[in-house]
């Protein structure tokens, strides 16, 4: 089952490491921070980065829910594991898969390309391919689409890398 946890933003990967380093490994089967790539004009040249997708959350993976949540009290600077009234829920199977499928393996969102027909956007390679419909605005000069999407019991909204490679 996937957790979530919330840290102060720009924390995740010390509070990755420290998880890494302090919950034992049959009681944490997995700790990642979702990525994203994006491209950057960088002195006249374009770069791929890597930047966090949600930031101020961490993901845990563990079966054993009571063992965790002690565990993580030896944690430094983390706020919350995340829950619904005073009961830690996991992430659904939905939004699991969503996860899956958006950033793979590895859990880094890779660019997408599209093109603008008719005003609107169809993607044609990348993670985003059949999920244009959480694309609420796309900058076109800076390379990046941004989306709201359904995730930890609220709206979210992230941004990921998308290149339009022409409009017609």
């Amino acid at each position: 089952m996937w957790y979530v946890i919330q840290v102060r933003t720009g924390s995740e990967e010390n509070i990755q490491v420290q998880c890494q380093r302090n919950i034992q490994g049959d009681i944490l089967e997995g700790c990642f921070i979702p990525y994203y790539e994006e491209k950057r004009n960088i002195q006249g040249e374009w770069k791929t980065q890597r930047k966090v997708l949600f930031p101020g959350y961490v993901f845990l993976d563990s079966d054993k829910l009571t063992q965790l949540y002690m565990d993580l009290k030896q944690v430094s600077g983390l706020t919350k594991l995340l829950k619904t009234g005073d009961e830690v829920i996991p992430l659904s199977k939905e939004e699991v898969g969503f996860l899956q499928s958006f950033g793979g393996a590895e859990q880094v969102v890779v660019m997408s390309e599209g093109v603008i027909e008719n005003s609107k956007v169809r993607v044609i390679s990348g993670p985003l391919v059949g999920k244009e419909g959480f694309i609420k605005r796309i900058d076109r000069h800076k390379r990046k689409a941004f989306l709201e999407m359904e995730m930890f019991g609220r709206v979210q909204k992230v941004q990921v890398g998308l290149e339009i490679i022409s409009k017609i």
